[in-house]
């Protein structure tokens, strides 16, 4: 178990962030500048991310498929906006062989007798490969919709790292439609947000706020970006998914055309959505406390540890032996456990246990078995309880139910105490530098929402669905506006 002290939140909130990655053994920095290892930890948390959401896109029609991890350069130039979009972004490879250095032996360089014909984007993001390859997939509105997604990696030149929030390779999935209208191509996008939404509330237990983009903050190439956006502890935003209605803008440009019911062809209407790696950076900031993570039940690889106690070695045999009688019961209710028989200090299993979060710690010790009963921690609230053996099939699941309810309602009420309305730019400044989500009214001006960014490191996270229709005037410009939308400082 790791011995790695955990920096309090009041005093360094970054170090604590860091520290809790190291002390629940998920990431450490690798060998390349700006990239991670994710360790068996941390990875089965997004096994169980893509277990549940791959299950989730796959009754909505969607269908898994592959695509190459090179995008030859014309493609990615095809889209302008696109281009642009991530062109500051992208590793290129220029060569397809190395050769012995004569001048530094033992050294490495490129052959320049090697040189690709035509440079290879190493992808951001799928659009441009996947789309000319549709436009070969597609030939009616028979063939369509057509529902695809991969899980993948990707690479993001970044200057700036941090593991988890923003490395330069991180994995994800893309989901990527075709569809014959506009408005099939919007419900399906919007669609895709919800399960998102769901998925963060229900499994994550983060509550998010669900909304449109403005124009600057939308995806490049997009004509509409929907997301949802979701509070950290020290009040910043963290964009936690999106979907985009990319309407005909990339159909044009590669050309994915169908030839619709009355044999006239039409270019189709598409859309793209995705969810990262940068969700277990969401999990850590929504519920880690000074102790270490803590995992909502329902995306816990490990619900329950169960930890044998023995003080004498002629001990080991039976309360071993009870904790997996305990376990086999457990198996039985579909409850995911794990039993750390390893040698070691009963305090050290302990702690290292609470720094993973797993919900629930069952410490069985021989006067516990004399007694019928073990000791069940709740890692939420830090709470013990003894609980009977023979009720334990009943009373885990239900106490599980119960810490994932109260971490999703600890969350909501942190979140909608910070979120916070204003009406002139002095109290959105001054709201922007507490940490909250600033509702405010602001005219729709790109500059102006530029000068703000400028000003406060603020930007527009999102237009909330449930914007209410008001008059008011932008807490800059002074112009009209009708709904207030959410400004915050973001990762």
């Amino acid at each position: 178990m790791s011995d790695v002290r955990i920096t309090p939140r009041s005093e360094d909130y970054s170090q604590w962030y860091l520290d809790i990655i190291a002390a629940a053994q998920m990431a450490e920095h690798s060998p390349v500048k700006g990239c991670m290892v994710i360790k068996p930890y941390g990875y089965a948390i997004w096994e169980r991310v893509e277990e549940i959401l791959d299950a989730r896109f796959k009754e909505t029609g969607v269908e898994n498929a592959y695509f190459p991890l090179f995008v030859p350069k014309s493609l990615l130039e095809k889209e302008e906006g696109h281009a642009e979009g991530f062109a500051k972004e992208c590793a290129i490879v220029t060569h397809y062989r190395l050769k012995g250095d004569e001048h530094n032996p033992g050294k490495l360089i490129a052959d320049p007798e090697a040189t690709l014909e035509e440079e290879l984007i190493v992808r951001p993001t799928s659009e441009t490969i996947m789309y000319e390859v549709f436009k070969d997939w597609i030939h009616s509105y028979r063939d369509l919709p057509l529902l695809i997604n991969q899980w993948a990696n990707v690479v993001r030149w970044e200057k700036r790292t941090r593991l988890f929030l923003r490395t330069t390779e991180f994995l994800w999935q893309e989901g990527h439609t075709v569809h014959a209208t506009d408005a099939e191509a919007d419900v399906r996008a919007r669609q895709m947000l919800e399960l998102y939404r769901d998925f963060s509330e229900n499994i994550m237990a983060i509550p998010v706020i669900p909304g449109q983009k403005s124009e600057t903050e939308k995806f490049a190439g997009a004509l509409r970006t929907y997301c949802i956006e979701a509070m950290m502890q020290d009040g910043k935003a963290l964009q936690f998914a999106t979907s985009h209605h990319l309407g005909q803008n990339f159909a044009k440009a590669f050309n994915v055309k169908f030839t619709d019911e009355q044999n006239k062809e039409q270019f189709a209407h598409q859309t793209s959505w995705g969810l990262s790696t940068r969700t277990i950076g969401a999990l850590i900031m929504t519920h880690g406390d000074d102790k270490g993570l803590i995992v909502p039940p329902r995306l816990a690889a490990t619900q329950v540890v169960i930890i044998p106690l023995w003080f004498k070695d002629e001990q080991r045999d039976e309360v071993i032996a009870k904790a997996r009688a305990v376990g086999a019961v457990l198996k039985t209710v579909q409850i995911r456990f794990k039993i750390d028989e390893k040698e070691g200090r009963p305090g050290e299993k302990i702690f290292g246990w609470e720094k993973k979060g797993v919900p629930v710690r069952l410490e069985i010790g021989p006067k516990d078995i004399v007694a019928g009963k073990g000791v069940v921690a709740r890692r939420d609230t830090s709470e013990k309880i003894d609980m009977q053996f023979e009720n334990m099939a009943t009373e885990i699941p239900a106490l599980l139910e119960n810490i994932q309810t109260t971490l999703y309602e600890r969350a909501k009420a942190y979140r909608d105490a910070k979120i916070v309305e204003v009406d002139t730019y002095d109290a959105f400044k001054a709201a922007i530098e507490g940490g909250n989500f600033v509702r405010a009214h602001w005219c729709g001006d790109a500059d102006i929402e530029e000068k703000i960014k400028e000003e406060t490191n603020a930007t527009i996270r999102c237009i909330p669905f449930d914007a209410k229709e008001e008059k008011g005037v932008c807490i800059y410009s002074g112009k009209p506006s009708g709904k207030r939308v959410i400004f915050a400082r973001s990762y």
